[in-house]
C-alpha cells in the first residue's frame, strides 16, 4: 500500500528477520528504504535507512567473509539512460548494521556497459553479469556478449573478479578469406618456401 511501494521479507534464521521496504510519496523515481531487523528472541527491533535515486530490484542476503553475520544486499537501478546499478550493502553484527562500500566498476570494467546488471548468490559469493553493448549513446546495439563478476569479500571489504574473458579484445590470429560469389570460403593457410635444391657441377679430368 502506498507510499510503500517494494517490500522482500528475509530470514536469516529462526527469531532473526529483515523486512526490507522502499518508500515516497510524489515521485516514482525518488525515495528511500529501509531495513527493519526484528531479534525476536531477544526482542530487540531496529531500523536502517537510506536515500534511494531509482528503484528497488532485489534484495540478497550473504556472509561471503563466512563469520556468522550476515550480509543485506539491497539491489537498485536508476532511472537514467544507462540504467546503472548500485548495491546498498550492510553488515549485521549483533543488531548493528555496518554500511560496507560495494565497489565501482572501474574503468575496464565500464567498456561496453550499459545497465540491465542480473545479480545471484552462488556458492557463497555474489555473481554479477551484464550485457556488452557496442557503441555509444542511442546507437548502442548489443553485441551478443556478457561481462561476468564475482564478488567476494574479507575483513569487511570487498573484492572482486571477472570471470568472463574481456570481450573487449578481438583474436586476429587468424583472417576468414573474403569469399567470392560462387566460390566456397575456406581459411588460408600460409604456404611453405619450397627448398631451393643446390646445383652440383660435375668436374671431368683430361688425363694426358
Amino acid at each position: 500500500m502506498a507510499p510503500f511501494r517494494y517490500h522482500k521479507l528475509i530470514e536469516v534464521s529462526p527469531g532473526q528477520d529483515y523486512d526490507i521496504l522502499s518508500w515516497g510519496r510524489g515521485s516514482a523515481k525518488l525515495g528511500a528504504f529501509e531495513i527493519l531487523h526484528s531479534d525476536s528472541a531477544a526482542a530487540k527491533f531496529s531500523t536502517t535507512t537510506g536515500d534511494l535515486d531509482g528503484i528497488i530490484v532485489d534484495v540478497f542476503n550473504t556472509d561471503m567473509d563466512l563469520d556468522g553475520n550476515p550480509e543485506i544486499l539491497i539491489q537498485t537501478k536508476t532511472n537514467d539512460t544507462l540504467y546503472n546499478t548500485h548495491v546498498f550493502a550492510f553488515e549485521y553484527t549483533n543488531g548493528k548494521a555496518d554500511k560496507l562500500d560495494f565497489p565501482k566498476l572501474t574503468e575496464q570494467q565500464k567498456q561496453g556497459y550499459r545497465g540491465n546488471d542480473s545479480f545471484y548468490v552462488k556458492d557463497g559469493k555474489l555473481e554479477r553479469e551484464f550485457p556488452l553493448y557496442t557503441g555509444s549513446g542511442k546507437s548502442a546495439k548489443p553485441n551478443g556478449q556478457k561481462r561476468q563478476l564475482e564478488y567476494g569479500m574479507r575483513n569487511n571489504q570487498f573484492n572482486v573478479h571477472t570471470l568472463s574473458k574481456d570481450s573487449t579484445k578481438v583474436n586476429t590470429a587468424i583472417k576468414p578469406v573474403v569469399q567470392a560469389k560462387g566460390t566456397s570460403s575456406k581459411l588460408v593457410k600460409p604456404t611453405p618456401e619450397k627448398k631451393k635444391k643446390k646445383k652440383h657441377r660435375r668436374h671431368h679430368s683430361d688425363e694426358g
